[in-house]
C-alpha cells in the first residue's frame, strides 16, 4: 500500500481508504461479524484510515466498526467520523449537540480519541450557523483532545469555497465524493485553493455511488438519466473488453498524486481483497482512454445538493 502526506496535518493516509457505511447495511443487511472481518482485512492489507459517521445505518456502522477497532491496537489505524447529520433529513449543527454527538460516537466506536471529525454534508446547514456554532464546537473538541484534527464534508464543491474563503484553523480537512471518478474530475479544481490553505484532501466513491456499474444505477440515484444511461455505457463497454469498471474506477481515483486518498465501502473482506489488489495492478491506458471517450459527453456533471445559498453563484449568509 502507497501512503501519502494529508495537507498540513502531518499525517500519512494510504491511497485508498476504507469507507465503513456498508458497515450499517446501507447498501444490503450485513452480519455485524463479517463486518468485523471486513475491518481487520482493510487495516491488514494497509487501509488503516477509517471513515465513518452516526448517519450510516442510524449509529449501526459505528456500533460495528467499534467491535472491530476494539481488537486492533488503537495505533494501527486513523478513525474519522462525523457530525451534525444524523438521518434522511435530520441535521443539527448548535454548538452543544456536536459536542455531545462526539461524546456519544466515543462510546461506540469504544474509543477515547478521533483522528479527524468532520462536520457532515454542511451544505444541508445554513452557513451563518456552520460559522457560529458548528466550527466552533469544533475548536473546543480539538481543546479537550477528543480528536486531533478536525473538517468539513459536502457533495458541492462551491460549498467548500464558501468554507475555505478564508483560512480556519477548523478546518484541517475537506472530504469529498463523487469527484473524483472516470466521469467526474472536477475536484482537481479546487486542489488549488487547498495547497493554498495547506489543507488535506479525503476523495470518496470513485464508483459514483454506483453510476460506475454493470448492474445500473439504483432508482433512488440523484443523477439524471442521460447521466446514469453514458455511465452504463461505459460500463458495459469494459465488460465486453473483459474487464470490471470497477477495477478501472480504482486505478483511476488512486492514480493522481494530488489526490491523497480515496474511500472505498464494503462489507466483503473478498471484495476489499480485490480493491487493494487492483492499485497494485498498472491500468490498462488503451481501456482508459477508451472509456473516458464515452464518458465526455458528461464529464463533470453532477446533481443539487443542499441549501440555494451554497449554489454556484449564491449568496451565503
Amino acid at each position: 500500500m502507497k501512503y501519502r502526506p494529508l495537507g498540513n496535518t502531518g499525517l500519512s493516509v494510504p491511497v485508498l481508504s476504507f469507507g465503513a457505511s456498508s458497515l450499517g447495511s446501507v447498501f444490503r443487511e450485513v452480519d455485524p461479524k463479517e463486518g468485523v472481518r471486513t475491518v481487520h482485512t482493510a487495516v491488514e492489507l494497509g487501509m488503516n484510515l477509517i471513515d465513518v459517521s452516526p448517519y450510516y445505518g442510524l449509529t449501526k456502522a459505528e456500533t460495528v466498526l467499534g467491535q472491530a477497532i476494539r481488537e486492533l491496537p488503537r495505533d494501527s489505524f486513523l478513525l474519522s467520523t462525523k457530525a451534525g447529520r444524523y438521518g434522511e433529513s435530520s441535521f443539527d449543527y448548535s454548538y452543544d449537540r456536536i459536542l455531545r454527538s462526539v461524546d456519544e460516537s466515543l462510546q461506540r466506536l469504544q474509543t477515547d480519541y478521533l483522528d479527524i471529525l468532520l462536520l457532515h454534508d454542511f451544505e444541508f446547514v445554513p452557513w451563518r450557523q456552520v460559522e457560529e456554532e458548528a466550527l466552533p464546537a469544533l475548536a473546543e473538541l480539538k481543546r479537550q483532545g477528543k480528536t486531533r484534527f478536525t473538517g468539513v464534508s459536502a457533495l458541492p464543491l462551491s460549498a467548500f469555497r464558501q468554507a475555505l474563503a478564508e483560512p480556519r484553523e477548523e478546518i484541517d480537512v475537506i472530504l469529498s465524493y463523487c469527484h473524483y471518478s472516470l466521469n467526474d474530475s472536477s475536484l482537481l479544481e479546487l486542489v488549488p485553493l487547498l495547497e493554498e490553505r495547506q489543507v488535506g484532501l479525503i476523495s470518496a466513491s470513485p464508483l459514483s455511488m454506483g453510476l460506475l456499474s454493470e448492474r445500473g444505477t439504483a432508482a433512488w440515484h440523484p443523477a439524471d438519466d442521460e447521466l446514469k444511461r453514458v455511465c452504463l455505457e461505459a460500463a458495459n463497454h469494459c465488460a465486453a473488453k473483459g474487464t470490471d469498471i470497477a477495477k478501472l474506477a480504482v486505478q483511476y481515483a488512486t492514480a493522481d498524486a494530488r489526490i491523497p486518498t480515496t474511500l472505498v465501502s464494503s462489507a466483503s473482506p473478498d471484495n476489499i481483497r480485490r480493491n487493494a489488489a487492483w492499485i497494485e495492478e498498472p491500468i490498462d491506458r488503451e481501456l482508459l482512454d477508451e472509456v473516458l471517450a464515452i464518458l465526455a459527453p458528461v464529464e463533470g456533471r453532477t446533481w443539487p445538493s443542499g441549501l440555494a445559498e451554497y449554489e454556484e453563484g449564491g449568496d451565503a449568509k
